[in-house]
């Protein structure tokens, strides 16, 4: 192969490239037109029996340095419609330096304080917690609710969540709202990618009978879960997804409930947004690395959601990271030996723009059909659509910085309170 001869055969790599992504994602594509199919058939059906339970649940929450949010949270608990059984509050103030757990305290949760800067994480802290509720109150919850301190549930959440439980389900997930939607391109992006996970994902999963996945917070685990762990023995970057493959691979199905909302704050700076998913992303390697075997031995006994789930983790990470990697050292020797640069750029921008593309429809699509739950102004809507293919753009950089460095994990500020959206002119209010 000479000099002159290498774009021709990059542009053949990075076209193939594209094809293999197609084939590996085409199902989350189908997953969209699949989504109104089955709603239709739903709407046709009789309409199910609402059944709910007289259990007790005790509501976890790890929060580090949080007084200025979680307030809002205690208050959208304590104010729930579901009065069937009982609720406990628990907080775990983990490694905090302000007033989280008075206010907490102060609010009347149950809080407990943890000091550990060698263990660092959620994981770390919600074992923990979990552990000491079990010593101190026993083992008599008949499940447990994950928030993060940022939150704010609709008042109807645990209601509708107890619903979904009462058909049998031991792990539930909740639909996943922004409440600072509009506050930069990056919130946006984060925003508007967890609108398409819940409604085109998650939902479409349940609606096929799949399992979904745990994604963050807002999330639902039965007694029999938590007794069966013995605690939380999750510690990756990313305890939700390595959860969530563990689950699936035992063979248990994560549920969805749509009605049940959850409002989270999302980092709305770049450099918050940049850290946060490099966070992420190494946290995948480590799934991949505990998990992606068992996972594709799932798949090959023909169970799906282990494919869905490793296609979660696996091919977009790789197949990005080996075609950037391949482009970069093409260019590098094209410089090197004098060779026509302008092939090899073009092509790149060919392959990029088909990722646009087809992060555009996504935006459009979940922007239009969720516009309603979008507490943003009509130009931030519209302006989303074509900021979000950027925001994903920039996952490129991320996952190959992933390979070399290996983040701690830090905590995200959150300052959007109830009060702060209330001052914004053009936000509707969260809870009505």
């Amino acid at each position: 192969m000479t000099i002159e001869q290498l774009p021709e055969y990059l542009k053949v790599f990075n076209i193939v490239i594209m094809i293999v992504f197609s084939v590996f994602y085409f199902y989350q594509y189908a997953y969209m037109p699949l989504y109104w199919i089955l709603v239709s058939k739903q709407r046709k059906q009789p309409k199910k029996e609402v059944r709910s339970t007289t259990n007790d649940y005790a509501v976890l929450i790890c929060a580090r340095n949080e007084e200025r949010v979680i307030p809002d949270l205690i208050r959208s608990i304590k104010t729930q419609t579901y009065d069937s059984g009982s609720v406990s509050i628990f907080v775990m103030a983990d490694n905090c330096t302000d007033g989280t757990a008075f206010v907490s305290r102060e609010l009347g949760a149950n809080v407990y304080e943890r000091h550990n800067t060698s263990l660092v994480g959620k994981g770390y802290a919600l074992d923990m917690l979990l552990k000491n509720i079990w010593r101190d109150h026993g083992d008599v919850f008949d499940g447990y609710f994950v928030f993060d301190a940022d939150n704010i549930l609709t008042p109807d959440f645990i209601k509708n969540m107890d619903h979904t439980i009462a058909e049998g389900h031991d792990i539930v997930m909740c639909y996943r709202n922004s409440k600072n939607y509009g506050d930069s391109w990056i919130s946006a992006g984060n925003g508007l990618w967890y609108m398409r996970e819940n409604r085109y994902m998650n939902h479409t999963r349940s609606l096929l009978g799949l399992s979904c996945t745990v994604t963050g917070t807002g999330f639902f685990f039965s007694k029999k879960v938590a007794d069966e762990l013995g605690g939380w023995p999750y510690h990756t970057l990313v305890e939700d997804t390595e959860f969530s493959s563990d689950q699936i691979i035992r063979g248990r199905k994560i549920a969805y409930c749509p009605e049940a909302e959850v409002f989270d704050e999302q980092t709305s700076t770049l450099c918050q947004s940049w850290r946060q998913r490099l966070r992420w992303s190494r946290g995948y390697l480590q799934v991949l690395k505990r998990y992606g075997w068992k996972l594709i031995k799932g798949m090959f006994r023909g169970n799906f959601s282990c494919y869905d789930m490793a296609m979660s983790i696996l091919p977009a990470f790789l197949l990005t990271t080996v075609s950037v990697g391949v482009n970069l050292v093409a260019a590098i020797v094209i410089i090197v030996m004098g060779g026509d640069l302008l092939k090899q750029i073009l092509s790149i921008l060919q392959v990029l723009f088909g990722a646009v593309q087809a992060v555009f429809v996504i935006g459009l699509v979940s922007c239009v059909t969720e516009w309603k739950k979008i507490r943003a102004t009509k130009g931030r809507k519209i302006a989303s659509i074509f900021t979000l293919p950027l925001f994903m753009m920039t996952y490129i950089p991320i996952a190959i910085e992933s390979l070399f460095v290996n983040p701690r994990w830090k905590p995200i500020d959150h300052s959007v309170s109830l009060a702060s959206i209330e001052e914004r002119p053009e936000a509707e209010r969260i809870l009505e």
